[in-house]
């Protein structure tokens, strides 16, 4: 299952995808393109930084709560690169690899990378989600009102589930002989995440570095609405907005695309706006969220040629230097 979960969760995604091109047509893919202009380019390229920027300084505030050095330029660099990575390649996660593993090498720790990174991100979607679980329960939209009867049995079986699991394990490791080490182990992590989430000097910038990350998500959604010809207030596209947002939370996508438009064609459909119009919606912000993470293009290709460069070693500086004194010594 481990060496085949990427092809089936590439599968789902293309899936969707097909799905919706069989039932709604290519007009919406298509008119999606067309509607974009160089302003709406500039304009989510100017979201994109925002919400980069954010992101980057919740990442160096958990990492810093970790104990590793991490500045706010080399963290937005990183950052643009993982993206970038992220939207590009299947999976939607291997940029977020990337980074966690070469922050890892450059600090001395990669396994102290890899869990700043994961918590970094678990921060971002705990606030995604509970903003969207508080969305979901308060309004008044049709199309979260059918979410909410599909939705409420499922948490409650999740949530019945997740407590036995903990139950079951917390039995588990005080009668099984040996798992002292894995004791240990569940400790550290929970130590790790009090430091890099939960205290006191990293607690308040990484809440607001998630709100405004996901802030900044919601007003390139709102663009891309904009932008495909949506004329429904902001207050009505909000909830959808978070229903789409949750659905990308799903590791079921390829390169980002799969659930999100199958979510974002059925929530508009429900509210009465328009499968078609929804799907258009989504892909506007697919399009918008991958020049957004072009950047990171830039900031890939330019540490490869600087890889490239060729560099002399210090002795051959060294070297040089003193045959000129030592020229220079006997001209004089």
């Amino acid at each position: 299952m481990r060496a085949a979960w990427p092809k089936i969760r590439n599968l789902v995604g293309v899936g969707i995808l097909v799905v919706l091109l069989w039932r709604l047509g290519s007009d919406a893919f298509v008119d999606g393109l067309r509607r974009i202009d160089a302003a709406a380019l500039l304009a989510a390229l100017a979201l994109g930084l925002i919400t980069t920027v954010f992101s980057a300084w919740r990442w160096c505030l958990v990492a810093r709560g970790l104990g590793m050095k991490l500045p706010l330029g080399q963290a937005v660099a990183d950052y643009y690169r993982s993206l970038f990575l992220n939207a590009a390649l299947p999976g939607g996660i291997l940029g977020d690899v990337h980074r966690a593993v070469r922050h890892g090498q450059d600090a001395g720790d990669v396994g102290r990378g890899v869990r700043a990174v994961v918590l970094e991100r678990t921060a971002g979607q705990v606030v995604l989600i509970g903003v969207g679980v508080t969305v979901l329960f308060a309004s008044p939209s049709p199309a979260l009102h059918a979410m909410r009867s599909l939705v409420a049995p499922g948490a409650v079986l999740v949530f019945a589930v997740a407590a036995a699991i903990v139950i079951a394990a917390a039995v588990g490791l005080r009668l099984v002989p040996g798992a002292s080490r894995v004791r240990s182990a569940v400790a550290s992590a929970l130590a790790e995440a009090r430091q890099g989430l939960f205290a006191r000097e990293s607690l308040p910038g990484v809440a607001l570095s998630s709100a405004a990350v996901l802030a900044g998500h919601l007003a390139t959604f709102l663009l891309a609405a904009r932008v495909a010809g949506s004329p429904a207030p902001a207050a009505e596209l909000l909830p959808l907005m978070v229903v789409a947002l949750l659905a990308m939370a799903l590791p079921l996508n390829v390169g980002g695309w799969g659930p999100r438009e199958g979510a974002t064609a059925w929530a508009f459909g429900a509210a009465g706006l328009g499968a078609t119009q929804g799907l258009t919606v989504a892909v506007v912000y697919g399009v918008l969220t991958f020049v957004a993470s072009l950047p990171g293009a830039g900031v890939l290709a330019g540490r490869w040629l600087a890889g490239l460069r060729p560099q002399r070693p210090e002795f051959e500086f060294e070297e040089r230097v003193l045959a000129e004194s030592g020229a220079a010594h006997r001209g004089a």
